[in-house]
């Protein structure tokens, strides 16, 4: 059988969550035994690949800078149409196989539509619809994906088949006690720093969390047998906020300048695979209070790190985060500041979140997710 694969996104040398996607999964699937298959690789120009590539992948590289999708690819298909398609980012080509499956990843864009252009607005709307009409089979990352695709779009439940995304090796995660040492305290942001991933609020209740340390005792510490740390300014307290910048971001970078604590306040673009390896392996507490996420792929990061998380409440994080995170309401500030407070101030539920986390993650692996996306194409 000629399976055909959309790499477009797989092989960036800047990955997000869905280039992440992608890349892991063309990755797992060469360990796979498709040998009595041929899979072509559809690629745009000057594809990075740090893998090896079995005798039966073959690498097509389409040279076209705009419309890649639907003029491009649309074209290899008129020409060399494989038996099946598989796409994992989206865009179906207008001229694809009856046999074709695309991975929609989540439906931002109906819940929020003030975080992104009309542009953006437009292009998702009709793109969706188009992928939903052409597609014999979706592939969504999360339940509430699935609920959202039933909702918004009438898909038929049998259509949609939910593969959760995986999570990197943990071979380098040592057991360890995490103990926060007076006046020293990082919380980490990795994400593209945009309007819907809630980064203003975030600011505003790191503003808060540094504020209590101005007029101890804080009632967070008087509960049980937790003792307050002794802070003197709470000055290595920082927040880091790492990754490309999107739809908003100018909001974000104007509360940051207005923010009395600016200075505690690190503002990254994006970052190589080894200087987050160098911020997940430093940071005490990841935040995430996203207004909407698809899957939340950081989420699953931090916790391989043995770093704390909290999130919000909101639709796929808890899916994702299970019991091992903390989770709040996006819109509340002073709970997103009290989660802070809460794992700054109590080892015994750092460490708890620490070991719930390392074992939240055994639950997903990229290698599950190759063999289940597998099991659709062929099935």
């Amino acid at each position: 059988m000629n399976i055909g694969i959309d790499v477009s996104r797989a092989f960036t040398k800047e990955k997000t969550g869905i280039e992440e996607y992608s890349y892991q999964l063309i990755k797992n699937l060469t360990t796979m035994d498709l040998k009595s298959h041929q899979i072509f690789l559809y690629a745009r120009k000057n594809p990075v690949i740090d893998f090896d590539l079995p005798s039966n992948f073959k690498l097509k590289v389409i040279s076209l800078n705009k419309l890649w999708t639907q003029i491009g690819l649309a074209s290899e298909m008129m020409k060399n149409k494989p038996d099946i398609l598989f796409v994992p980012s989206y865009t179906v080509p207008q001229i694809h196989p009856t046999k074709t499956v695309v991975t929609i990843h989540g439906l931002e864009y109906k819940y929020f539509p003030e975080c992104y252009s009309l542009k953006e607005r437009l292009f998702l709307e009709l793109n969706t619809k188009f992928s939903i009409k052409w597609s014999s089979k979706i592939i969504v990352p999360s339940e509430n994906t699935k609920r959202d695709l039933m909702k918004f779009y009438k898909v038929d439940g049998d259509k949609i088949k939910v593969i959760h995304h995986g999570a990197r090796s943990q071979k380098f995660i040592k057991s360890k006690v995490h103990k926060v040492k007076n006046n020293e305290f990082n919380v980490l942001f990795i994400g593209r720093l945009e309007k819907r991933k809630n980064v203003v609020n975030l600011i505003k209740a790191f503003e808060l969390f540094k504020k209590s340390f101005k007029n101890p005792p804080n009632p967070l510490f008087q509960r049980g047998n937790r003792t307050p740390p002794l802070v003197k300014g709470a000055g290595g307290i920082k927040l880091t906020l790492a990754g490309k910048t999107g739809f908003g971001f100018e909001e974000i970078k104007k509360a940051i300048q207005e923010s009395l604590y600016k200075k505690d306040i690190i503002l990254k673009d994006y970052v190589s695979e080894e200087e987050k390896d160098k911020l997940y392996k430093s940071a005490n507490l990841f935040a995430l209070p996203s207004f909407y996420e698809g899957f939340g792929l950081p989420v699953l990061e931090a916790m391989n790190y043995g770093v704390p998380v909290i999130c919000s409440d909101t639709s796929s994080l808890p899916e994702v985060a299970g019991d091992a995170a903390l989770l709040v309401d996006p819109n509340n500030i002073q709970e997103i500041a009290d989660a802070m407070n809460k794992v700054f101030s109590d080892n015994d539920l750092r460490n708890k979140m620490i070991e719930k986390g390392l074992e939240n993650v055994e639950k997903f692996s990229w290698e599950k997710c190759a063999r289940e996306t597998v099991d659709v194409l062929l099935n």
